[in-house]
């Protein structure tokens, strides 16, 4: 196992807007940049109102030292179906994609094949429906996309939508294994673990956290959560990841 971790957290925005209907980009960057992360995931990053530009400026976050992974959606969002990653420090974009996800709402996730610290990693950004057999529907989605690929240490990141323990999420995630969920949501007393980080084989967390220092309990109605990532004694992934 090596000696280098690697932070990654994940983070629903809520397009900036805070709890006092504020809309801040600033607030919600100062959040981010004390994660102290190497990848942050983050969801709800576009403005609702079509063509849905970024809520979080593109020169803002940048300006910051942070790289935008380049997912390829018009009209200057950040990502993808509200959906984006950003890094910072050594990190090698490989390769990154979509997702498409079925339901009655528009969804998608964001892919990302990585080289970092702790070597090759692949990377899954998602923001799940409200409807629990939509949720189930759309994890089965990514994990038959990620069957189709060639194997990677894999990483789900991002707000799952999922209130409860989280049994029928790691039933539909075959592959992967959750860490144990912190309460995210509401930011000022959370009660739900609504964000959530999953591994595939390959890697373990030697730290997991939820970030609650000032300003996150009012930049957002999500906290966010992180992890740090290494390599497991036995780093050669199996079937199917």
């Amino acid at each position: 196992m090596s000696g280098t971790k690697f932070r990654i957290a994940t983070y629903n925005l809520q397009k900036c807007v805070g709890l006092d209907l504020r809309r801040r980009p600033d607030r919600s960057l100062r959040v981010i940049n004390a994660l102290g992360a190497d990848l942050v995931v983050l969801q709800e990053v576009d403005k609702r109102v079509p063509p849905r530009p970024a809520a979080l400026p593109h020169a803002m976050a940048e300006d910051d030292g942070w790289h935008i992974l380049p997912f390829g959606a018009p009209g200057g969002s950040l990502g993808w179906h509200g959906n984006a990653m950003m890094t910072r420090g050594p990190v090698t974009v490989v390769e990154t994609g979509h997702i498409d996800l079925p339901g009655l709402e528009p969804r998608g996730a964001v892919r990302a094949d990585l080289d970092t610290p702790i070597g090759p990693l692949r990377v899954v950004g998602l923001h799940l429906g409200l409807i629990r057999r939509y949720r189930l529907l759309q994890v089965a989605a990514v994990m038959r996309a990620l069957h189709r690929l060639e194997p990677l240490p894999t990483v789900l990141a991002g707000d799952f939508n999922e209130w409860g323990a989280g049994m029928a999420l790691e039933t539909a995630a075959t592959g992967v294994r959750f860490l144990p969920p912190f309460p995210s949501f509401p930011a000022p007393r959370p009660v739900a673990p609504l964000d959530r980080i999953a591994l595939g084989a390959g890697l373990i967390a030697t730290a997991t956290g939820r970030h609650t220092d000032r300003p996150a309990r009012i930049a957002s109605d999500h906290l966010p959560v992180w992890a740090d990532l290494n390599r497991a004694p036995e780093s050669r992934p199996r079937v199917p990841f």
